[in-house]
């Protein structure tokens, strides 16, 4: 029976963009250090992606989702067909050794975000058929690593190695929820772990990114710059942070204030306080998005909220570990705060879907 949106899962999203464009806000003034031209082309470019995702998400969350699962296939080759364009040269645009965006005449996008979505309803569609044979090799394993193969092949290329993890570890939880067996799980666990150690031997960037991470100090002024920069962003917000725009470090200090460091303005404007208080709410976001999910009323809406909600909590956990040198350097963004047109579409578009499904759920 249809029903009204999830209340509390609304409330968390709505103080998740609130919340994370007044973050935005502050964090972007670090920009006119560099010019004013700068500073108002991210306000105005952040403005319309929240806008257009803000339209997405309240599209997503009226379609009913039943008809997603027929499209997930077609979504994920189109997704697919969107990232591999990155290639040509006429479309692709390069920006920092990565070749990951499509230029549309003024407008960039980055369609690996696109494709993170397309996985995630594929591969529930594919274990909700699967459902009674999910345990098997042929139906189990073997699909999954074929399925990962693909969108790995695309990201790897870019190269773009941690929406690749991203992806694998969306891929791992929702496999596991299906009911998959543990030592199945286990095996494609080490195979990844080995694979991305093979990634890492031959990508020098990937190898500086470890080394700092065991040792924050080596290169400070290299390799290491933008975790030192980050540690001391954070370590001087204290308690209760220097208060809203008073950050000192995003101007000119460190790297992308707006994008994967843009939680270390806010930990430095809002101190242990203020970032426990957003980690809370990625916290509530995942336990609401999972109860959800247990009480949805099939198998795909199930799989489908499981890996949405992996997908954009375990991003955020990474970008924020990232940044407290929990977790290596990612580059990923932080979700409904940072800087990033598709990303901010996206993640508006993935918590509409799970609003949708809210409205399903059994009482």
């Amino acid at each position: 029976m249809q029903r009204h949106f999830d209340t509390w899962f609304l409330v968390l999203v709505i103080a998740l963009v609130v919340g994370g464009f007044f973050v935005f806000l502050s964090a972007s003034l670090g920009l006119l250090a560099r010019s004013d031209a700068v500073f108002s082309g991210i306000i105005i470019n952040q403005i319309v992606s929240l806008t257009l995702g803000v339209g997405v998400l309240v599209l997503m969350a009226r379609i009913p989702y039943r008809f997603l699962k027929p499209a997930a296939f077609y979504i994920f080759l189109l997704a697919i067909g969107a990232t591999a364009l990155v290639f040509i040269p006429s479309l692709g645009l390069a920006y920092g050794g990565a070749q990951r965006w499509l230029a549309v005449g003024p407008f960039t996008f980055q369609p690996a975000e696109f494709l993170k979505l397309g996985f995630v309803l594929y591969f529930a569609a594919w274990l909700s058929a699967m459902r009674m044979r999910v345990h098997s090799l042929w139906y189990g394993i073997v699909p999954f690593a074929a399925i990962i193969g693909v969108v790995g092949v695309l990201l790897l290329a870019q190269p773009d190695t941690s929406t690749f993890v991203i992806v694998i570890g969306t891929g791992l939880g929702m496999f596991l929820a299906s009911g998959a067996r543990w030592r199945h799980i286990l095996a494609l666990s080490g195979a990844a772990f080995a694979g991305l150690g093979g990634v890492a031997f031959w990508k020098p960037y990937i190898q500086q990114r470890i080394i700092t991470f065991f040792d924050p100090s080596f290169d400070p002024l290299g390799a290491g710059y933008q975790i030192q920069q980050s540690l001391i962003a954070i370590g001087s917000g204290q308690l209760w942070g220097r208060g809203f725009g008073q950050s000192v470090q995003k101007f000119g200090f460190l790297p992308e204030p707006v994008g994967d460091s843009i939680f270390a303005v806010f930990a430095e404007e809002f101190g242990f306080f203020g970032s426990a208080a957003l980690v809370t709410l990625f916290v509530l976001f995942a336990f609401r998005g999972f109860s959800i999910a247990a009480r949805a009323p099939d198998y795909f809406a199930r799989l489908t909220v499981v890996g949405l909600v992996i997908l954009i909590v375990g991003q955020a956990f990474l970008n924020i570990g990232a940044m407290l040198a929990v977790f290596p350097l990612t580059g990923l963004p932080l979700p409904f705060v940072s800087h990033g047109g598709s990303a901010l579409l996206l993640t508006l578009a993935e918590a509409g879907i799970i609003l949708n499904i809210s409205r399903y759920v059994k009482t």
